[in-house]
Order: structure tokens, then sequence, then C-alpha cells
């Protein structure tokens, strides 16, 4: 199975740049998980980003930030796990050494997969 993980920083604390220790902490993390395939792919975010809305054959591209959001996004992660309980356990890995924030996690489906509740009729 495939999850997708997003990282939410905690809103309340200052953004600060992670310590020299917690750096080389997450990169052990990120190569182990990358050699053992585990995490297929990572990266983070800029906060603002663009928007793109498609109403009618017309099409809106608003830049960031979105005053609406109450969240922003600035890292994402897509794992291999073998249940959603694992994929749990490997987040909770990442802020054990990150810190402080939230996030959340979705199930990935391959091409050719449905989700429950998309079945054809």
């Amino acid at each position: 199975m495939k999850f997708f993980m997003q990282t939410v920083p905690d809103a309340a604390a200052p953004a600060t740049p992670p310590s020299a220790d917690a750096m080389r902490e997450m990169g052990s993390f990120i190569e182990e998980s990358f050699r053992n395939g585990t995490l297929v792919a990572t990266g983070a975010m800029e906060r603002g980003g663009k928007r793109i809305e498609h109403r009618s054959w017309r099409f809106t591209i608003t830049d960031g930030p979105f005053t609406e959001a109450k969240e922003t996004v600035v890292g994402w992660a897509i794992v291999n796990a073998d249940s959603e309980e694992q994929a749990i356990e490997l987040s909770k890995r990442f802020w054990a050494i990150v810190g402080d924030g939230s996030g959340s996690i979705h199930r990935v489906y391959d091409p050719g997969e449905m989700p429950p509740g998309f079945e054809a009729p």
C-alpha cells in the first residue's frame, strides 16, 4: 500500500530552522527509508503556491498565500507500508525528529485500484 503524508507546521511556534543534529537525524531517516523501500518520494513545498480553478472552460490562477487557508502544507512524502498502522508509525518517527506540528496520512490507490465507495455500478 502507498500512503501520502503531508506536513503542517505548528502555527503557534516561531519558524526556526532545524538544528544540525535534527538535520543529521532526518538525513539518516530519509536515507534508511529510501534504502529499505519504505520511502518512495519526499520534498518540501513553498508556503504560498498557486491555486488553479476551472469553471465552464475558464481557468483562474491565483497566487498564494490564501487567506482562507487555515493551514499551509510545507512538506510531503509518499511511503510504502504494509498497513495504515505502519504508515502511522513512520509518521510518528518523523514527528519525533522534527518536533511540533501536524499532518495527514492518505491512502494512495494505484491506477486500476478503486477506493472503497468508488466501485462501478
